[in-house]
């Protein structure tokens, strides 16, 4: 078992949590194909030109998008005929095999199974990325898993105070220290207090300034060096937070950010108040960076493992 098996019991409210969050881009994406399909009885040039801008404009992006037109493109010239009222089952069949072609690279592989499971979150500020730690925290410790945060994000006082009012609305501990201390000694007492107290799982928050990505990079460095003496697997995985309300910001963001540090998994939150929910689907296969949660309100459930075939049919209707 995988360590984030733990969370993959699926309930009938994680499925409407998931259908109410992803609502407004569902109601978008299946009227453009009802509207590209009128009068059509199969799959053709035209019905594929219009689905292309109904993919574009829910923010799949363009190379994403291409790719996804091509495979339908494949399965209609091997199948010769595709009706309309087939195109939603094809869709989601290729986005879903898309998404598992991303999600070859496991993070778990380098994890001891007797360390702390060290994971280090980046991301710019207002991303939601304190709300997606101490969710996160609530999952695993919900689980049965012990857990402690580490306050890294040392440049903001106001960065140390959320994730403490997370840390106590858990009831997991914290580690910090004062604002402009070094990130790196922050992070190196977390992991020892963790490996004291024999803790499951290290978070650790770090600073999401990007104005200068030179600085980012060796503060990120910095960081995995120095967790490496207390835990030498760490971090087992560097969580990327993007808020996909962005659209295309979110893109830049993950450029940047795989630029700088070496990203291993995607957490994207805000699904619930965009249209452009297919943020995910191009973000993923752009970077081919698993995702592993996404956010789709502000309840402490909802920040959901990502499931890509439950998305793709809460998304596209199953």
């Amino acid at each position: 078992m995988g360590f984030f098996d733990i969370f993959k019991r699926k309930t009938q409210t994680d499925d409407a949590n998931l259908e109410r969050g992803l609502a407004k881009t569902k109601e978008g994406v299946l009227s453009k194909i009802a509207r590209a399909l009128v009068g059509k009885t199969k799959v053709d040039d035209d019905v594929l030109d219009d689905l292309e801008e109904v993919l574009v404009t829910s923010d799949v992006g363009v190379d994403t998008t291409l790719r996804i037109i091509d495979r339908i493109q494949a399965r209609v010239a091997r199948d010769k005929y595709i009706g309309s009222d087939e195109l939603n089952r094809v869709l989601r069949e290729e986005i879903v095999a898309l998404l598992e072609e991303n999600e070859a690279h496991n993070n778990e592989e380098n994890w001891s199974g007797t360390d702390p499971y060290v994971i280090m979150v980046v991301g710019v500020n207002g991303v939601g990325k304190t709300t997606t730690i101490g969710k996160m925290a609530a999952r695993f410790k919900e689980a049965g898993k012990s857990v402690v945060l580490g306050a890294a994000d040392t440049f903001r006082a106001a960065a140390v105070e959320q994730l403490e009012i997370w840390a106590n609305r858990v009831d997991v501990p914290i580690v910090k220290q004062g604002m402009g201390a070094d990130p790196a000694s922050v992070a190196y007492d977390t992991l020892s207090k963790a490996k004291a107290m024999g803790a499951d799982v290290v978070i650790i928050d770090t600073a999401g300034r990007l104005h200068n990505k030179i600085n980012l990079m060796n503060e990120l460095s910095k960081i995995k060096n120095v967790m490496k003496k207390i835990v030498p697997t760490a971090p087992n995985d560097v969580m990327l937070v993007l808020d996909g309300s962005t659209g295309q910001n979110a893109y830049e963001q993950a450029k940047q950010f795989t630029k700088a540090t070496e990203v291993t998994s995607l957490a994207i939150t805000k699904l619930d108040g965009t249209a452009k929910g297919g943020v995910v689907l191009g973000i993923s296969d752009q970077f081919k960076i698993p995702v592993r949660y996404i956010g789709i309100g502000e309840g402490i459930n909802d920040l959901q493992l990502f499931d890509r075939e439950a998305f793709v049919n809460s998304l596209l209707g199953s």
